[in-house]
């Protein structure tokens, strides 16, 4: 069974963290309803969604992929970068815990899930201004033993890793190249992002759908073209806090 873990929208959302969009008046009854929207297409997709209750006061808890990782064997509870953001990681880790064997990122390491790509067993990890070195240190020796390999893949102008890169299957990677080191993905079939949708590069693909934000069409005519099967989602309000797909769900088999 799939499971999709989420939370509803905070209300304070409108105090986000930003780094490299600008800070923008959010409709937050409309990105609500963009996030109904979301859960219902990942029912619709086959996902068993649970829906945690808003954090009043952590305004990025609606983007549950930051402060934790699901594999196979065990869930990651992760040590964001962004201090505000640090609280999330109680709620999820009791949500995760019936699911899963819990281990657990501490300080002086940071890393956030929007950094964590996988690939099969390898996971490409993102250096980045909210994941460090000593963060991906742990991670690596926490998911060795598992079977998994990690592997530091540098990053530069954008938040995370998957910011400018994510994998729509069938070894095929969509990205905003210039944005990271492709080199660690070498033997990838790659979709480049067109050049006026520069933040395309962001997809959640589940079985046989890619879902995709509606503000990207270019880049999806790019993918369709690729023989992709695209579900178009309205996601505006939350790009708004520099918002992609993966960010609002954590994806995993019960």
């Amino acid at each position: 069974m799939l499971l999709a873990i989420t939370r509803e929208v905070s209300p304070s959302l409108a105090r986000c963290e930003l780094s490299y969009v600008p800070r923008q008046a959010i409709d937050l009854a409309l990105a609500r309803e963009q996030h109904r929207a979301y859960q219902r297409l990942l029912e619709s997709l086959g996902a068993n969604v649970i829906a945690l209750p808003a954090e009043p006061d952590l305004p990025d808890s609606v983007f549950v992929e930051d402060p934790a990782i699901v594999l196979d064997e065990l869930a990651v509870i992760l040590m964001p970068g962004a201090e505000s953001r640090r609280a999330e990681a109680q709620s999820l880790a009791r949500a995760l815990e019936p699911f899963r064997t819990l281990a657990r990122i501490e300080l002086p390491g940071t890393l956030e899930g929007g950094d964590v790509l996988r690939v099969g067993r390898k996971l490409f990890v993102g250096a980045t201004r909210r994941s460090n070195a000593e963060g991906i240190r742990q991670l690596a020796a926490i998911v060795t033993p598992h079977g998994y390999e990690v592997i530091p893949v540098a990053v530069h102008g954008c938040l995370h890793l998957k910011s400018a890169v994510t994998s729509l299957g069938a070894n095929t990677l969509l990205a905003k190249r210039d944005w990271f080191d492709p080199a660690p993905f070498c033997g990838s079939r790659w979709i480049r992002v067109t050049p006026e949708e520069p933040h395309a590069a962001n997809a959640l693909a589940i079985g046989e759908t890619v879902i995709f934000p509606a503000s990207f069409p270019r880049t999806r005519e790019r993918m369709e073209q690729a023989g992709f099967r695209v579900a178009s989602l309205d996601i505006s309000e939350l790009q708004k806090a520099e918002a992609g797909l993966t960010c609002s769900s954590l994806l995993f088999d019960a």
